[in-house]
C-alpha cells in the first residue's frame, strides 16, 4: 500500500580502490570479476510525493531538467530524465500490476554527472529505494542492486558494469565478486577504525572539472575483451589480482601495500583502453607525486571526473596545497558504512 506522505531516499557514491572494469561483461561472465570499493559521504537523493491530479512529474534538479506527462503505465523515455522514466516503468510493470502511479520525483546528486563515482547508478538505487518505501516492497539489498542493474543495462541499454549498483545498495567497504548469469557475491569487510581514519587523513579527492561519458571507454574495453586482445586481457587479469591484494592490504592496515597496489592497478587500468587517461590526468597525477603523493588513479572508467590520490597523512597537506592552485575542486574523503536508505518526509 502506498502512503499519502512523501518519501525521501538516498544512496551513497563510491570510490573504486581496485578491480574496476573486471565487473564488465564479457570478462566477468567468462573469467569472473573482483572489485574492491568503498562508499563515501556523498549521495544521490530522491524525493517522492504523491500527486492528486493524475500527473507524473520528474525534476532532475542537478541538471536543471524537468519532464511532465499524464500518469500512464508506460512513461515515454524522456532523454533528460531517462533514469527516472526507466525506474518508474519497471516499478509500475513489476510491482504495481501495471497501474499508473501519479507521483512527483525530484532528484539531486552531490557530484556532477560523469564524475566517475557511480552517481548515475546511485541515483537509480535511490529512486528504487524511494519506491520501495512508498509501496512497501519486500526488497533487500541484493534485490535493489540487481533491479538497478537490470534497469540501467537491460531496460535502458546503458553500457557499464555491475559494481556501482551494489556499492550504492550495500554501502561500506566491500570486496565484490561477479560471475556468469548475474551471480554476484558481496563480501562486507570489517576494516579497523584506525585504518579508516588513516585513509581519510591520507586521501585527496580532486575533481578535474571535466565530466565525461563512460560509455565510449566501456565500449572500447568490452570490444577489446571480445576480440581477445592479449594486452587488454592481461590488464584485466592484473586488475582482478590487484583487487584481492587491495582487500588484504585494507584488512591488515598496510598503507604501503595500499599505495603499491593502487599504483600497479592504475598502470593496468590504462592498458584496458587508450582513453582511460589523457595529458591532463597524467599532469595532475605527476603534480601530486611531486608534492608527496604515493599513488593515484582516476575514479571510474577514466577520461575525466575525479582523481583519487594517496599520500602519507603527514604529507597530505602538500598535495592539497599544490592542487588548490589548479582550476579543479578538492573534496574531503569521509567513508560511510550505510547503504541506500529511506524515510518519511518531515518538512
Amino acid at each position: 500500500m502506498s502512503s499519502t506522505a512523501g518519501v525521501r531516499a538516498r544512496a551513497p557514491l563510491r570510490l573504486g580502490f581496485a578491480g574496476g572494469g573486471t565487473d564488465l561483461s564479457p570478462f566477468c561472465d567468462e573469467l569472473g570479476g573482483h572489485v574492491m570499493n568503498a562508499t563515501v559521504s556523498l549521495y544521490a537523493y530522491a524525493h517522492l510525493e504523491p500527486n492528486e491530479d493524475n500527473r507524473l512529474r520528474f525534476d532532475s534538479a542537478e541538471q536543471g531538467l524537468k519532464f511532465e506527462t499524464e500518469a500512464t503505465a508506460q512513461a515515454p523515455l524522456d532523454p533528460g530524465t531517462l533514469l527516472h522514466c526507466g525506474v518508474y516503468n519497471r516499478v509500475v510493470r513489476e510491482f504495481n500490476r501495471g497501474k499508473p502511479l501519479p507521483v512527483s520525483i525530484r532528484t539531486t546528486v552531490d557530484v556532477p554527472a560523469g564524475s566517475g563515482m557511480g552517481g548515475s547508478s546511485a541515483l537509480v538505487v535511490a529512486l528504487i529505494e524511494a519506491f520501495r518505501h512508498y509501496l512497501g516492497l519486500p526488497l533487500g539489498e541484493y534485490d535493489v542492486a540487481r533491479l538497478a542493474f537490470e534497469i540501467e543495462r537491460e531496460d535502458l541499454a546503458i553500457r557499464g558494469g555491475k559494481q556501482d549498483q551494489y556499492a550504492a545498495a550495500f554501502g561500506g567497504f566491500n570486496f565484490m565478486e561477479f560471475y556468469e548469469g548475474k551471480r554476484v557475491i558481496i563480501n562486507p569487510l570489517r576494516i579497523k577504525p584506525a585504518t579508516v581514519q588513516e585513509l581519510e587523513a591520507s586521501l585527496v579527492l580532486y575533481y578535474t572539472g571535466r565530466s565525461r561519458s563512460s560509455s565510449q571507454i566501456i565500449e572500447a574495453q568490452q570490444n577489446e575483451i571480445e576480440r581477445k586482445n592479449p594486452q587488454s586481457l592481461e590488464a584485466m587479469r592484473a586488475l582482478k589480482r590487484e583487487a584481492t591484494e587491495m582487500k588484504e592490504a585494507l584488512l591488515t592496515g598496510r598503507l604501503d601495500r595500499i599505495a603499491e597496489t593502487m599504483a600497479r592497478g592504475w598502470l593496468a587500468k590504462k592498458n584496458t583502453a587508450s582513453a582511460v587517461s589523457n595529458d591532463e590526468i597524467d599532469r595532475i597525477l605527476e603534480l601530486a607525486r611531486a608534492n608527496g603523493g604515493l599513488a593515484g588513479k582516476v575514479s571510474g572508467a577514466g577520461g575525466g571526473g575525479f582523481v583519487l590520490i594517496l599520500a602519507r597523512a603527514s604529507e597530505r597537506h602538500r598535495v592539497v596545497a599544490a592542487l588548490a592552485q589548479e582550476p579543479g575542486r578538492l573534496l574531503p574523503v569521509v567513508f560511510t558504512h550505510e547503504g541506500a536508505s529511506s524515510w518519511r518526509q518531515m518538512l
